[in-house]
């Protein structure tokens, strides 16, 4: 295990009906006036946005709204927000959503708090070490879909506009202050939104368990007992959209995956998400589908460096591979990762995700390296990041 520092404060308010504590939660921890912001009508029709707007009123908490974030946040709106936010002296952000919510609003916060100032700390792969964020509003966040885990995460991405560019931040400034977590939030997902989320917060799994450091037992049982948890309530979930006990399992599944409590003290890959970001900024595909996509092939291209890793994965996981060489089992669990992602209904290849061969040198030049690797489980130069591309069109190569 390597030696690190964990400081996580969000705080949790999780179960049945706990949206009305919203209003409470954004003055217990400073707001006085916030910017409401979300994406589409579902919160609208659902009623949600009006019980969290009644919660501001009865505390006393004064807001101002923006709506219409999108599925990978758009520049656009985040620099509109800013204004907004500068304009009207907003003190703190309530995020009422998804993933894409949240972390436009924590690109909102970063600008707000910074006269404006909030792209130059979003990066990609040519920049080994992110800039540090000096200064952001305070982020609260209720959550309606169990995915991306930024609801105690550390990170943002969002696409850049004009360039069309998917890029992050990050430090711990950026943990939301509160996170509230009703699993009946979830239920009205539709079946690929819901599948798209299990498959985000298994690849935030995978992207610490696939990890060259050693001796990392605790952190090794932690996600694979919580892969477990996804892969079988998952297949609840997608059975029975209203098991409301599945729907909360998962939903702390995806902040578990993703608050790095499982990666604490060990290195970790992230190679396949740098892959994948360049796919959903191109195509502006659902970021889920597309690590679908890109997972297995980056799991049989790198395997090698670690069978015994893999064979672990599959033993431990899926339960396949029992009695074999690590080879063989390393293989199985690849392929019993893959049949999961397609009982999930999520896509396997470019074609069925809507992505072309011809593109590849597009999303090399976009993803641009600099001559930097990338991941680190096996570091990637470029020509190995197009072999995974290509893997991607067909996996029987």
């Amino acid at each position: 295990m390597t030696d690190f520092n964990y400081w996580s404060p969000t705080y949790f308010a999780f179960g049945k009906g706990k949206e009305a504590q919203t209003g409470d939660l954004v003055r217990r921890f400073g707001g006085r006036k916030a910017l409401l912001h979300f994406g589409g009508s579902s919160a609208v029709r659902s009623g949600l946005l009006d019980r969290v707007k009644a919660s501001l009123v009865d505390v006393g908490v004064d807001f101002v709204e923006l709506g219409g974030v999108k599925p990978n946040p758009r520049s656009s709106l985040i620099e509109e927000g800013i204004r907004l936010a500068m304009a009207e002296g907003v003190d703190f952000m309530l995020a009422v959503g998804g993933g894409s919510v949240i972390d436009s609003a924590k690109g909102i916060a970063i600008g707000a708090a910074n006269g404006g100032e909030w792209r130059k700390y979003y990066v990609g792969r040519e920049v080994k070490v992110r800039p540090v964020i000096p200064a952001a509003l305070p982020v609260g966040v209720v959550l309606t879909i169990a995915a991306a885990g930024s609801e105690a995460s550390t990170n943002s991405v969002v696409n850049l506009e004009p360039e069309n560019l998917k890029r992050g931040a990050g430090g711990d400034i950026l943990r939301p202050k509160f996170a509230v977590m009703n699993p009946e939030l979830t239920m009205s997902l539709p079946a690929y939104q819901t599948a798209c989320g299990i498959t985000d917060m298994f690849a935030h799994l995978c992207e610490r368990y696939f990890s060259p450091t050693k001796d990392v037992a605790l952190t090794d049982n932690l996600c694979e007992a919580v892969m477990r948890t996804v892969v079988e309530d998952g297949a609840k979930v997608m059975a029975n959209p209203s098991d409301y006990q599945a729907r909360a399992s998962i939903m702390w599944a995806g902040t578990l995956a993703h608050n790095d409590i499982c990666g604490a003290g060990r290195v970790q890959d992230w190679a396949s998400h740098g892959i994948e970001h360049e796919l959903s900024a191109l195509y502006d595909c659902a970021h889920g589908a597309g690590l679908a996509v890109v997972m297995p092939a980056w799991m049989t291209f790198v395997h090698d460096a670690d069978d015994a890793r893999f064979a672990r994965f599959a033993r431990n996981v899926f339960g396949v591979g029992v009695g074999e060489s690590d080879k063989e089992a390393a293989l199985d669990g690849i392929a019993a990762f893959r049949a999961w992602l397609k009982s999930l209904g999520m896509p396997l290849t470019f074609a069925e995700l809507g992505a072309k061969e011809e593109d590849i040198p597009l999303l090399l030049k976009t993803m641009n390296l600099c001559g930097n690797t990338l991941g680190a489980f096996k570091p990637l130069a470029e020509d190995d990041v197009a072999a995974i591309y290509r893997l991607c069109c067909d996996l029987r190569r």
